[in-house]
């Protein structure tokens, strides 16, 4: 096989067979292909998409081309929760120690940022100290002695994933439906979850900005997860808002934190407590969402899941004493608060134009590898529906450089939208599958 014959193949709107997808993973996982033959490789997929089956067979493929973890004998139990990214969300920071909190061990390998779509591994790296790269021997004993782990993604587990993954980040692939779907699932199954929960986004700040396109990745998803004999659910949310109130690293890992505390933006407490509701189910610790919930929120109240947050930092030799005291957390040399220009209805909140006023900053990358400021972002602290007066606080800019300060000032003005009229708040959530 010739790797430009599949881009051909592909480009012309053909199908490949399992033995194409393989071969495609084998070689470009060994180094034999190379970044820009790999780039149109992704770009053919993304214009032409694949089929149901060319899908399935990319993420075995992916799961295959390194270790397959089995957990089984490892804890009773293992469920795992994925975002397909947006602005904002730092909710694993939040879920994850809450669910461990509850009796259900959560080992997740997370990645860096695409685009504007913020990673929880940078988040993670706010924290001085903070280790995201673990051994799968590491993953394992942290997994049955702590209950809960959180790194990146080893270079031992679906590696074909890992390259692939940082590439699309720099050759605009990322909104693909059979990449997202695949990249996800493959992970997944090689980390060895026996559930899932998948956080799917639609909107303004999402890679799948319409519902029908969330309900297609959603399915397709879902059906890897049957077909991988994984119990899987997937939840459509909103994302044509940022999450909560913090985008930006050391930020959002602040706002996790107060969350954990019994504080935090109602909007994020929220959608973290549906997620780990869902995660509690499936794991059989409740029986009723009802019941799950009580469950998370005594976590909450009791300081449990910040107690497991805080074992987590521990064990991954972070400093707990930011924990404790979130103001340890880098922080920014410049901020400024912008007061809203008029008085009204906020009718939109664009959350791609804050997400890149964050990356703008520094908080993000726009080449591969790049370095990122953990320090800079937005705090927004309006919703879309809410009655802003002017010179009421609109938002809050963090930065290191004053001319950043001012562009990405401008452009998050206007992402804000008003209206004179009543504006009916955005949902949480449009639909679940099973």
């Amino acid at each position: 096989m010739r790797i430009v014959d599949l881009i051909t193949k592909k480009r012309d709107g053909g199908e490949f067979s399992r033995e194409e997808i393989e071969y495609f993973i084998r070689e470009f996982t060994a180094g034999n292909i190379p970044d820009y033959q790999a780039a149109a490789w992704l770009m053919a997929v993304y214009f032409q998409g694949m089929s149901h089956r060319e899908t399935t067979d990319l993420t075995l493929a992916m799961a295959h081309s390194g270790d397959l973890l089995d957990l089984s004998g490892v804890v009773p139990f293992e469920v795992d929760k994925h975002s397909t990214g947006g602005v904002g969300d730092k909710t694993t920071l939040v879920v994850e120690p809450l669910v461990a909190a509850c009796g259900v061990p959560v080992g997740k390998m997370s990645g860096r940022g695409l685009g504007y779509s913020g990673g929880t591994i940078d988040k993670l790296e706010a924290i001085p100290g903070f280790r995201v790269s673990l051994t799968t021997e590491e993953f394992i004993a942290q997994l049955r002695e702590v209950g809960v782990v959180l790194c990146g993604q080893s270079a031992d587990l679906a590696p074909a994933d890992g390259k692939l993954y940082a590439l699309r980040d720099v050759t605009g692939t990322v909104p693909s439906i059979p990449l997202i779907a695949s990249s996800v699932m493959s992970k997944k199954i090689a980390a060895g979850s026996q559930a899932i929960v998948l956080d799917v986004k639609c909107g303004l700040g999402a890679f799948m900005q319409t519902l029908k396109d969330a309900t297609q990745l959603a399915e397709t998803m879902v059906a890897i997860g049957k077909l991988a004999k994984r119990k899987t659910v997937a939840l459509i949310a909103d994302m044509n808002q940022p999450l909560g109130s913090a985008v930006g690293n050391a930020l959002e890992v602040r706002e996790a934190i107060a969350t954990l505390n019994g504080g935090g933006p109602a909007d994020f407490r929220e959608h973290c407590l549906t997620l780990a509701t869902h995660m509690l189910l499936l794991a059989k610790v409740a029986r009723t969402p009802k019941a799950a919930r009580a469950l998370l929120e005594a976590a909450i109240a009791e300081r449990r899941g910040l107690e497991k947050f805080k074992a987590l930092v521990k064990a991954q030799g972070g400093d707990v004493a930011v924990v404790e005291n979130a103001d340890l957390l880098p922080r920014a040399s410049l901020v400024e608060t912008v007061p809203a220009p008029r008085s009204g209805y906020l009718a939109q909140v664009h959350a791609a134009e804050v997400g890149m006023a964050s990356v703008s900053l520094g908080a993000g990358r726009e080449k591969k590898g790049e370095p990122i400021d953990l320090s800079v972002g937005v705090e927004v602290l309006h919703k879309v529906g809410d009655r802003v007066k002017k010179g009421e606080p609109l938002f809050v800019v963090h930065a290191n450089d004053a001319a950043k300060l001012a562009e990405a000032k401008e452009r998050i003005l206007a992402a804000h939208r008003w209206s004179g009229a009543r504006v009916k708040p955005l949902p949480q959530f449009y639909k679940t599958i099973v």
